[in-house]
């Protein structure tokens, strides 16, 4: 199977008739950097929870999904089988070494927009704000403090940029740059999948503060892609927790870049090595996040160490 792609914390392989194989490795990055220590039962926990939001949000718009069982992954791709395991990101598991971190999609025309939505004032968003009032350049209300909820989520659209970071832009040059139509239709999509999984967030005690959707078109229809609410593309708050004014404990990887921050790092590679502690806390909040948002076991997903 061809590699399509290499990313930061997935491999893209090419696996015919119009299907890619998405497998999640157990990397981690902050500031757009790879440290070198894997977090345990990271790529287990994105796809295990990237699988049940897909499941939660089917009526709102259709996913990429066709199989996330190991054994229906090979029967229908039988050289994903025979695939050789990357050299790095990769610990442990059940055969084959992908089982649990692997899933089986449909190809899709992705829209060239960071499907971001955000219910709190928190990341980038709070940076631009103290600046200068605004968050994606549209003025916000005022006296806002770190953590405070908007007066209800917005659609805060980026770029996708192939090298370097991505660009911050506001409705208007998101109409610009994939038109008024497509770029319409990802906002109420957003907006309306936010609305769903914040929900159920609240349900297991969360605050859904952001999270970033990528959307792109199967057969001509909006589908969910990639990844889908998870601790590493969103930022999850135990809602008895929440200071305003302060940054509130985190079940992603807001701590992981808190402490990456708080050093001598100037944020290019390589970054520092990561103590145990904040590896084994990492992976703790990740294990969490999806036991308490699902309800369900992350022992009883695809994959569990034998």
């Amino acid at each position: 199977m061809k590699l399509v792609h290499r990313g930061k914390v997935r491999e893209l392989y090419d696996a015919g008739d119009g299907l890619l194989l998405m497998v999640a490795s157990d990397r981690i990055s902050a500031y757009d950097v790879v440290f070198a220590e894997p977090i345990p039962d990271k790529g287990r926990v994105l796809t295990a929870m990237t699988a049940f939001w897909n499941e939660e949000l089917a009526d709102l718009a259709p996913g990429t999904i066709v199989a996330a069982d190991p054994a229906e992954i090979v029967r229908l791709v039988p050289a994903a089988g025979e695939l050789p395991a990357p050299s790095a990101g990769y610990a442990g598991g059940a055969a084959p070494w992908w089982a649990g971190r692997a899933l089986l999609v449909r190809r899709a025309e992705m829209l060239s927009l960071e499907c971001i939505v955000r219910a709190r004032l928190a990341g980038q968003a709070w940076d631009e704000y103290a600046a200068s009032g605004t968050v994606h350049g549209t003025p916000m209300p005022p006296g806002m403090r770190l953590a405070d909820p908007f007066p209800k989520p917005i659609f805060t659209p980026s770029t996708k940029a192939e090298e370097g970071h991505d660009l911050n832009i506001g409705f208007d040059a998101a109409v610009d740059l994939v038109g008024a139509d497509a770029a319409t239709a990802a906002r109420d999509l957003s907006l309306a999948l936010f609305g769903r999984a914040a929900a159920r967030a609240a349900a297991a005690g969360f605050v859904l503060a952001d999270t970033k959707f990528e959307l792109g078109w199967v057969d001509g229809v909006l589908s969910l892609c990639d990844e889908v609410v998870t601790p590493d593309s969103s930022r999850l708050w135990p809602a008895d927790q929440i200071v305003p004014g302060q940054t509130p404990p985190a079940f992603d990887k807001q701590p992981l870049r808190d402490w990456a921050s708080a050093g001598d790092w100037d944020k290019r590679p390589p970054p520092p090595p990561l103590p145990p502690d904040v590896v084994r806390s990492t992976a703790d909040r990740y294990r969490a996040a999806y036991e308490r948002v699902t309800g369900r076991r992350l022992a009883d997903w695809y994959g569990a160490p034998r």
